[in-house]
């Protein structure tokens, strides 16, 4: 956005900071009447012809440009991905310390992200991992749904689970 001096076009359509049209004068004349009222000459739609500059208070502009930013952030609600991994080997004590945590993370609103780690030959039997995030996804299922069905990626096969709560809102 172009301010003051910066502004290149001889004629402008000149508003000011209540909406009021003032017309099109030239950019000295528009200056003027801007530093006349301890404000700036604003550049608001460069491409029309000729260009609308509006009378503003530059610095409140930009200020509260960033608080509409800031709000808006606040507004926003971030999922984090908690990564768990297993082996398709895991014992059951293991397991149930894994689906704990799980359960935890799900509570809290954050989704999981289960991987399950082929190591050497383990790779030929995919079939038990598939398996085992079918258990996790029937032990979950209060908590959490599948966002993401399990799937094979090389070595490794994972599934994503999201908590039940964020799928209401």
């Amino acid at each position: 956005m172009r301010k003051n001096h910066e502004i290149k076009a001889k004629e402008v359509r000149v508003v000011t900071e209540d909406g009021k049209q003032l017309g099109i004068m030239p950019l000295k004349k528009a200056l003027q009447i801007a530093f006349d009222e301890g404000l700036d000459l604003v550049e608001v739609a460069p491409k029309a012809n000729p260009p609308v500059c509006k009378i503003m208070d530059y610095g409140k502009f930009v200020y509260k440009q960033k608080k509409k930013l800031q709000e808006a952030k606040k507004k926003q609600t971030s999922f984090q991905v908690k990564e768990i991994k297993i082996r398709p080997k895991i014992d059951e004590h293991d397991l149930n310390t894994k689906l704990n945590n799980m359960k935890k993370f799900l509570s809290k609103g954050e989704k999981c992200k289960v991987i399950i780690v082929f190591r050497g030959r383990e790779i030929l039997h995919h079939d038990l991992g598939l398996e085992l995030l079918n258990r996790i996804k029937e032990e979950l299922k209060d908590l959490g749904r599948v966002e993401q069905e399990p799937k094979l990626e090389g070595r490794n096969m994972s599934m994503v689970l999201a908590p039940i709560s964020a799928t209401k809102s």
